[in-house]
């Protein structure tokens, strides 16, 4: 074989393989409109099922709510006439009375009038008496049509405008949530989860941040605040979770429709404190340390170097114990057992009242003492690598940032070998402090 087909020949070869590459760019692209068709029409279905349990519901809601109020007017109507009803009753049966009372006088009138003679003299006289006793002249009172009640039901036509005005401006249906997830990015042990609002018209007051394992079947609330970011902590590392935001506008009681969810997992051995430190007590994760009663002293260091330049490493204070000269909480090159502290060579830490020290030298700038709740992030990234006359290896220039409270402090760190990452630690000589790391 010549090399002119040898050539064509590769580059068949190589066409073929750029055909078969933009075969599965395009149908990676078809599986991408796919589930873009399926997001559309999953949720259209789910909003016509929303929108028509609600709507069902108001009705249910509504007609019972008017059948509430009509029984409570009739029954008003029914109070009303039985007690204007009463006085008419027992006037009515004074009238009937005294009407059997003139029948039975008139009968017996007629009776002792009717061929009368001088020897029934008595019986008139009996009659006359009686009736003076009766006193005909006196007559029960019966009061006007204008005294009594007239009963009429008062109903305000404009309830149904109010209402129908109300009714077709309830609910809206939007083609997106008014905020979305922008960013998970993958911490030690966590994920930390950005979002941001689409919807400029929308003005939120709170956001209300979800997650779910994958394999699990309901969302769990993780944060409910007004930051754009959280990082989720106890993510198990390699594992697949979903994560959905929502919104709730100023002003406004009800939370908006979730975000399109995302799938976020952390690939990074989470940070662990070393365990079976006298003097410290650990979390069942080992990311919380507690400063017991013990005497011991010493520095609790992480259970291995896991603290990577480019990354965030955040310490946050959950209780406070009372400062001593010694507390520090830092990273370090490597693990030494008989120190105190990390105020030491090779180490970069912050004490409890703000100070800075940096290979054990105390820095002029300072930052906030620590309060329950504070954060303290280290980040570090390098600046140069260079030879170095002491050390083979080289040595190691970091830009070191640590920020706590709205404050920071910036340096460079430069250690005599080079090292892919880094120890974490803290010391405090008295009880009650209490470190999460992250």
């Amino acid at each position: 074989m010549d090399l002119e087909t040898e050539a064509m020949l590769q580059e068949a070869r190589e066409s073929i393989e750029a055909a078969r590459t933009y075969r599965r760019e395009l149908q990676q692209r078809l599986k991408g409109l796919h589930l873009a068709r399926q997001q559309i029409k999953d949720s259209a279905a789910l909003t016509r099922d929303v929108l028509e349990q609600h709507f069902s519901d108001l009705k249910g809601t509504l007609k019972k709510l008017l059948d509430e109020r009509l029984v409570t007017l009739l029954q008003e109507v029914d109070a009303i006439e039985q007690q204007s009803i009463k006085p008419l009753d027992e006037c009515q049966k004074l009238i009937e009375h005294g009407v059997g009372t003139a029948d039975e006088l008139v009968r017996e009138g007629e009776s002792a009038i009717h061929g009368v003679t001088w020897e029934d003299s008595d019986k008139l006289c009996s009659f006359t008496k009686k009736a003076l006793h009766i006193q005909l002249d006196s007559l029960p009172e019966v009061p006007s049509l204008v005294d009594v009640p007239s009963l009429s039901a008062q109903l305000d036509d404009s309830l149904l405008a109010i209402v129908k005005n109300q009714i077709f401006n309830h609910g809206t249906v939007a083609s997106q949530p008014p905020v979305q997830i922008e960013e998970l990015v993958e911490k030690p042990g966590g994920i930390l989860v950005r979002w941001c609002k689409v919807d400029e018209d929308f003005i939120p007051q709170d956001y209300r941040l979800q997650c779910r394992k994958s394999t699990a079947s309901h969302f769990e609330d993780v944060y409910v605040g007004s930051d754009t970011e959280f990082t989720v902590l106890h993510i198990d590392p390699n594992v697949d979770y979903q994560f959905r935001v929502c919104a709730r506008g100023d002003g406004r009681q009800e939370w908006s429709p979730w975000s399109v969810p995302q799938i976020g997992c952390s690939t990074l051995v989470p940070h662990e404190w070393t365990p079976g430190l006298e003097g410290y007590s650990l979390s069942s994760r080992r990311n919380i340390a507690l400063r017991n009663d013990s005497q011991a002293a010493g520095v609790l260091y992480s259970k291995a170097p896991t603290y990577y330049c480019g990354q965030t490493l955040t310490f946050r204070i959950e209780a406070i114990g009372q400062p001593a000269r010694k507390d520090s909480i830092g990273v370090c090159v490597e693990k030494q057992n008989g120190c105190d502290s990390l105020q030491r060579d090779k180490a970069v830490c912050v004490s409890t009242n703000g100070v800075v020290f940096v290979n054990g030298k105390e820095m002029t700038n300072q930052l906030p003492a620590f309060t329950s709740g504070s954060s303290v992030t280290f980040d570090m990234e390098a600046v140069n690598l260079g030879p170095s006359n002491n050390n083979e290896g080289g040595n190691l220039k970091l830009r070191v940032t640590i920020s706590s409270n709205n404050r920071e402090v910036v340096f460079d760190w430069v250690l005599d070998q080079c090292c892919e990452s880094l120890y974490f630690g803290c010391s405090f000589p008295n009880p009650g402090w209490k470190v999460l790391v992250f």
